[in-house]
This record gives structure tokens, sequence and C-alpha cells, in this order.
């Protein structure tokens, strides 16, 4: 056997010895990410009938708009982790079409996702990952031709993701992500009826850097 082959099979050997030491060291990490994101709504509704009007279906919009989020992830294993998604609390405009803006409401989503990591350990990480979305609802202040309009205080619903962790060096990485939460609440005359039921279901677009320790 020629020296090339031997070197080559030695570190063939050594590479399928390591490996698994290497993805074992991810195990027990923590990261913690900084992402720009945009928040982009749906924007669905139900029709309904107010004021002696019928609205279409989705005439009920709420703006989109770009949003800091901070995240902690901890590997359970090589290949599994949970992360919680966070931001600061937010307020959002709402329009109805025909009539114009509505008002606002300030929301605070979290978010916990269970991951799957394809190559952990590799210098490029990609992911996927489902779970639950928690949205806490205040602060409504919305009116239509005076008359006082309410939302439900929270939203829980499931929200899935893909993304990826490109290795920068040094414990840090480049993120790329994107996820898609259930994100719901009637809308209703303040003590009376139900009009609609909004439809946020928001898509978030991000990118950003994560740190490993």
């Amino acid at each position: 056997m020629t020296k090339p082959t031997l070197l080559a099979a030695a570190l063939a050997t050594a590479l399928t010895v390591t490996a698994p030491f290497a993805a074992a060291a991810q195990a027990g990490k923590w990261t913690a990410r900084v992402r720009a994101t945009y928040l982009s709504m749906a924007d669905k509704s139900d029709a309904f009938s107010a004021l002696g009007t019928n609205f279409a279906a989705n005439a009920v919009s709420i703006n989109s708009k770009f949003i800091p989020e901070f995240d902690f992830s901890y590997s359970i294993t090589p290949n599994f982790s949970a992360e919680l998604v966070l931001t600061i609390p937010q307020s959002q405009e709402v329009t109805l079409a025909g009539v114009g803006k509505l008002g606002k409401f300030k929301h605070l989503p979290p978010t916990l996702v269970g991951q799957y990591h394809f190559n952990p350990g590799g210098a490029v990480q990609p992911y996927v990952g489902a779970g639950v979305n928690f949205t806490l609802i205040y602060d409504t202040n919305l009116k239509v031709a005076n008359v006082p309009l309410s939302l439900e205080n929270s939203s829980f619903g499931i929200a899935g993701q893909i993304g990826c962790d490109f290795d920068l060096g040094g414990g840090m990485y480049l993120n790329v992500d994107a996820k898609k939460a259930v994100l719901r609440s009637d809308v209703s005359v303040s003590g009376g009826a139900r009009l609609t039921t909004a439809k946020l279901d928001p898509w978030l677009y991000s990118v950003g850097l994560g740190w490993r320790f």
C-alpha cells in the first residue's frame, strides 16, 4: 500500500473515530442569538356586518414591521435542542378596509420550539423546529364610529420553524431563520357580540448572530 493510500486511510479512520466525540461536545451547550426579524401578518378575517355595512372577508389588517428578537436554546443532545424565542412588547395598528385605522393594541409573543439539527458540529448546521406560541394581547385601543372594540387577552397556537447556523469560528454563528405561528383573536364590540376573528398567523423572517457557550 502506498504512503498516500496509508495516509488517506489513517485520516478516514481518525475522522470516523473523532466525529462522535465532536458531535457529543455539542450536547449541554447553550446558544444565545440576536436577530433582526420581519413580522409579516397574514391579514385574514371572517366576513361580518357592522354599522349597516357588510364587510368582506379579510377586511381587517394589521401592519407588518421589523422587530428585534432574542433567542436562547439548549442542546439536549447533539441533534435535539429547545429554543425560547423572545422579543420586546410590540405595538400594532389595525385597519378596516373602507373605513381606515381603528387604533392600536400591544402584544408579547414568546414562542417555545423543539429543534432537530441535521449536522451538529459542522460548518453549516441546518435545522427544523416545531412548538407553541403564546401571545399576550393588552392595551387594546380600538374604535369604529366611536364604538369601542375589544380583542381577546391572549392567543395560543402551534409554530413551525426552519433555519440554518453558519459557523464563523470562535463560538460565533451567522443565523438565518423563518418561523410560522398561529395567532388569532376575536374582534368584538366591547361588552357585546363578536364581529369577526382576526387571523394574523404571521411569518417571521430573521437574520442574526449567535454565540454558543
